[in-house]
């Protein structure tokens, strides 16, 4: 919370701007929980003026020993995916007209690019598996597939939600954006120190681009998740992918297996399961 606060305060100096702080651990249920409480309130006391954009943008790589959340979720799958799932059942209510919901994704989820081969071919976007792999006995899977198959599974969240809220007739975009390799940002901080630095050098860079991975930038893919987020241009980006990628954002296509409906379907649904979803949190609108 002290970085938090730090960076509110530098935006608050250098733009002059109201900026409220809230403490959100996505790994945690509980955390999710009481989140959406306190930002309801806030949105109830008018400390918030207006909720437009909602950016997924949590996220991490845990390499190392397989771990679990307090939940008893394996890390990845519950910090990357199910406190973004929990969140957005809770607050899309509350999201005025027009908003917009940003999932952040990954080129790794795709194995038919460098990016896929690179980190870990996905594996099978099944929640309940993925959220207890490695327990009775089986084998885990290793911390880059599960890294890649999250990003498979924010992605078939970003599309399922936005055929949930077409039907509905809600006018709010959900979309997939892909900053591409950052590795200046903490995404790589479970990593040994040696990889963490090679991975930021001009030859390690140079490398990624010759063989084809997908590369951005804290400057350029930061000001582009913030141009999905508010851009008119992006107004009608429900439902597609855009990509950071060595300094141009593109709406491209996504993998094949990301545009299955059945096994988005099935995600949605084990995951309402997974996170407790009570009737009463469940958004009318994306039933």
């Amino acid at each position: 919370m002290e970085r938090i606060k730090a960076a509110a305060q530098q935006l608050r100096t250098a733009y002059g701007i109201k900026v409220s702080t809230l403490k959100l651990d996505t790994s945690s249920l509980s955390s999710v929980r009481d989140a959406a409480t306190k930002f309801r309130a806030m949105l109830d006391s008018g400390e918030v003026a207006s909720f437009e954009a909602l950016l997924c943008n949590a996220g991490g790589y845990f390499n190392g020993p397989l771990s679990y959340s307090t939940d008893g979720y394996e890390t990845t799958f519950a910090t990357n995916c199910l406190g973004h799932f929990l969140l957005i059942e809770l607050l899309a209510e509350r999201m005025r007209d027009n908003g917009r919901i940003v999932f952040t994704a990954s080129g790794t989820h795709d194995p038919d690019t460098a990016d896929g081969k690179m980190v870990g071919i996905v594996a099978e976007p099944d929640a309940i598996a993925l959220a207890n792999d490695g327990k009775d006995g089986k084998k885990p899977l290793s911390a880059g597939k599960r890294y890649s198959t999250s990003k498979l599974c924010t992605i078939l969240y970003a599309y399922e939600l936005h055929r949930r809220l077409r039907r509905a007739g809600s006018s709010i975009a959900s979309i997939a954006f892909d900053p591409g390799a950052v590795p200046e940002t903490g995404l790589l901080r479970t990593m040994p120190k040696p990889v963490q630095w090679l991975a930021k050098t001009r030859f390690m860079k140079w490398i990624m681009k010759r063989v084809g991975v997908t590369q951005g930038s804290i400057s350029f893919s930061g000001a582009s998740l913030a141009q999905v987020a508010t851009d008119p241009t992006y107004r009608n980006g429900s439902g597609r992918y855009f990509q950071s990628n060595n300094g141009a954002l593109s709406d491209t296509r996504s993998s094949r297996l990301s545009y299955d409906e059945q096994r988005a379907l099935k995600l949605w649904n084990d995951s309402k399961t997974l996170v407790r979803l009570q009737p009463n949190e469940e958004s009318v609108q994306l039933r």
